[in-house]
């Protein structure tokens, strides 16, 4: 499991595109996996224009970029990495979809290959029953949003994953520039189980009329020297994220009340409004 040369990526939404980025970076061959053509020109753009400002930074040399690239792949069948020797998934935070990829990922790779997740909530436990058999395989790590910038890689063994799988994760992570740390496997793990609550007090403060969404965020960066405020943060997320991993912490910590989400945010979600994504959210940014 060490010595990785090749990651397999499978989603490319802006997690995968900034785990393959860094993996680039890093030295490693990298396959991004998407079913969407589309999304796979996003990455590639996304990817270019990153390397162009690391040159015009003169954080890379044009030969250093060049490589880099070079050493990405796209394409919409898992079968063409069928020669990874670490595959991360990260597809939008569904358990049942993120169960049937696990499969095919199963299949699709060697019998020695890691099955990572960078889900950012589901019990990977729960995850690996998915590929029974190849349980020992199967390991949580959640980077995070910049993925070439943030150092922190979440570390969550499930309850059947190898102590040779947990090591070689950590790494692969620090090969990959990142500071691994690990966490149990609990719904919303350390990060999310502290940060998300305090993104659905934002909304309840804002619901309630405690103050506007500026005072809110206003507040919280002057006062406890936050770099980005609360609702701020949930827009950059995407508001269908925080969402989404409110609700596997209601399920999967004994449908506590205190995890559901805020009915502003679950408006704003129905409403179409995400974040920066889809241009709007709790801000408008069409206007910037």
């Amino acid at each position: 499991m060490s010595n990785v040369s090749h990651i397999a990526v499978i989603g490319a939404g802006t997690m995968g595109s900034g785990i393959a980025l860094t993996s680039a970076l890093a030295g490693k061959k990298c396959t991004l996996i998407d079913v969407q053509a589309p999304q796979l020109e996003n990455a590639r753009s996304y990817h270019e224009k990153q390397l162009s400002k690391l040159v015009a930074k003169e954080k890379l040399t044009s030969e250093e970029a060049s490589h880099a690239q070079s050493l990405l792949d796209y394409t919409t069948e898992m079968s063409d990495a069928s020669s990874a020797d670490w595959a991360i998934e990260a597809a939008t935070e569904n358990v049942e979809v993120k169960k049937k990829l696990f499969q095919l990922m199963r299949d699709a790779f060697g019998e020695d290959v890691v099955l990572a997740t960078n889900t950012s909530s589901i019990s990977i436990s729960d995850l690996a029953s998915a590929v029974e058999g190849a349980e020992q395989r199967v390991i949580g790590m959640h980077f995070f949003n910049p993925v070439p910038v943030m150092k922190l890689v979440e570390v969550i063994k499930g309850a059947n994953t190898s102590e040779a799988t947990t090591n070689a994760t950590v790494e692969l992570s620090e090969g990959l520039g990142k500071i691994p740390v690990p966490a149990n496997d609990f719904a919303g793990f350390v990060s999310n189980r502290v940060l998300m609550p305090m993104i659905n007090e934002a909304f309840h403060a804002w619901d309630d009329g405690v103050a506007d969404p500026e005072a809110i965020d206003s507040i919280m960066k002057l006062g406890c020297a936050f770099p980005m405020g609360p609702l701020r943060l949930a827009d950059y997320i995407g508001l269908d994220v925080c969402r989404d991993i409110m609700m596997v912490m209601y399920n999967g910590l004994n449908e506590n009340p205190k995890y559901l989400p805020n009915q502003k945010l679950v408006d704003l979600v129905e409403a179409g409004k995400l974040g920066d994504k889809s241009g709007s959210g709790v801000y408008d940014y069409k206007k910037e």
